[in-house]
C-alpha cells in the first residue's frame, strides 16, 4: 500500500511539475537558453579573466558569441540570397505551375478558386500579419532577456560555486558542483556532435545536390549545414526549398519528387538514425530517450523546446548519477558506470 501510494505521489507529481514547467515558458526558456550558453562559453570566459580584467573578459566572451550566432545566420542569409534571386527570376514558371495544378483540381471536381476565397482573404493576411509580428516581438524579448541572464550568469559562475561550496549539507554540495561540471562538459560535447552531424548533411546534401545536376550544390550545402541545428522546421525547409528549384529545372515529375525524397531520405537517415546513436554513445543516454526529449520539449516550449530538450534531458540524468539514491534513473536511461559517483 505504502508504495502504491508513493508511486501515485509521484506521478501526480511529475504532472504538475509538467504543467508548470509548460505555463511558465515565458520565464524558464530564456533561463534554460541562458544557462545552456553560460555552460558553453564558460571556458572562455575563464581562461579570458586569468590575464584580462573580469570585465573586459566578459565583454569579450559576449562578443564572440554574438559574432558566432551572427556568422551562423550570416552563412543562412548568404545562401538563401543566392538562391532566391533565381527563384524570383522564375516566378512565370511558378505561375504556370500555379495555374495548371487549378485546372487540374477544377478537372476533377475541386473547386480550387472557392477553397482559396473562403480560407485565405483579407481577414486571414491581416491575423497572419498580427501573428508573424507578434512571433517576432516575442523571439526578440526571448534572446534579449536571455542576454541579460547571460551576462549576469557569467559574473556569478565563481561566486555560486564557492557560495554551493560552503553549503553545510555535504551530499548536496558534492552533487551541485559534480553535476554542475559534468553537465556543462556533456553540452560541450553535445554541440560538437550537433556540428559534426550538421556538417554531415551539409556535405551529403550538397554532394546529392552536385550528383544530380541541381544548381546551387555548394549553397544548399550551407543551408543543410545551418538549419540542421533547428531539429525538424530547419530540415524541412532544407528540403521545400530545393524542391522548389527542381520544379523548373528538371521536365518530369518523377524527377522531381526524387530529389524531395532523396534529400528527405539524407535528413532521417542523418537526424533520426545516426544522430541519436552518435549523441547516446559520446554522451551516454539512450538514443529512443534522444529522440523522446525532443518530443516532449517541443510539446512544452515550442520550437526552442526541440533544441533544448536534449540538454535538460541531459542535464537531469547527469544530476541523477551524481545523487546516489537516483543513480538508478541515470542507470537506466543509459549513463555509463563511470559517470556514476564512488561511495564508500
Amino acid at each position: 500500500m505504502g508504495g502504491g501510494l508513493k508511486i501515485t505521489t509521484g506521478i501526480i507529481a511529475a504532472v504538475l511539475v509538467t504543467a508548470a514547467v509548460a505555463q511558465a515558458r515565458s520565464v524558464l526558456a530564456p533561463l534554460a537558453a541562458a544557462l545552456f550558453i553560460i555552460a558553453i562559453v564558460w571556458p572562455i570566459q575563464e581562461r579570458l579573466q586569468s590575464w584580462l580584467p573580469k570585465l573586459l573578459a566578459l565583454a569579450i566572451t559576449v562578443v564572440v558569441t554574438a559574432a558566432t550566432c551572427a556568422a551562423f545566420a550570416s552563412l543562412a542569409a548568404w545562401g538563401f540570397g543566392r538562391v532566391g534571386r533565381n527563384l524570383m527570376a522564375d516566378a512565370a514558371r511558378y505561375q504556370a505551375f500555379y495555374d495548371a495544378a487549378v485546372m487540374w483540381l477544377d478537372g476533377h471536381g475541386v473547386s480550387f478558386a472557392g477553397l482559396w476565397a473562403e480560407h485565405f482573404n483579407v481577414g486571414w493576411l491581416l491575423r497572419t500579419m498580427q501573428y508573424v509580428t507578434g512571433r517576432i516581438n516575442t523571439t526578440l524579448s526571448f534572446w534579449l532577456i536571455a542576454l541579460v541572464y547571460v551576462v549576469l550568469g557569467l559574473l556569478e559562475v565563481e561566486d555560486a560555486g564557492r557560495r554551493i561550496g560552503r553549503l553545510e549539507n555535504r551530499t548536496a554540495a558534492r552533487v551541485l558542483l559534480k553535476g554542475s561540471k559534468a553537465t556543462a562538459a556533456k553540452f560541450r560535447k553535445y554541440m560538437l556532435v550537433r556540428t559534426q552531424m550538421s556538417a554531415v548533411t551539409g556535405l551529403l546534401v550538397g554532394l546529392f545536390a552536385a550528383a544530380t545536376g541541381l544548381p546551387f550544390a555548394f549553397e544548399w550545402g550551407v543551408i543543410a549545414f545551418v538549419l540542421n541545428y533547428i531539429p525538424f522546421i530547419g530540415p524541412f525547409i532544407a528540403t521545400l526549398f530545393p524542391t522548389l528549384l527542381a520544379m523548373t529545372q528538371f521536365d518530369s515529375w518523377p524527377a522531381v519528387f526524387g530529389v524531395f525524397a532523396c534529400l528527405n531520405v539524407i535528413q532521417f537517415v542523418v537526424g533520426s538514425y545516426i544522430e541519436p546513436r552518435v549523441a547516446g554513445s559520446t554522451l551516454s543516454i539512450s538514443p529512443f530517450l534522444v529522440l523522446f526529449a525532443i518530443f516532449f520539449w517541443s510539446s512544452l516550449w515550442g520550437l526552442f523546446g526541440t533544441f533544448i530538450g536534449v540538454p535538460i534531458t541531459l542535464a537531469i540524468l547527469t544530476f541523477c548519477a551524481e545523487y546516489p539514491p537516483a543513480a538508478w534513473i541515470a542507470d537506466l536511461f543509459g549513463g555509463s558506470h563511470e559517470d556514476k559517483p564512488k561511495t564508500a
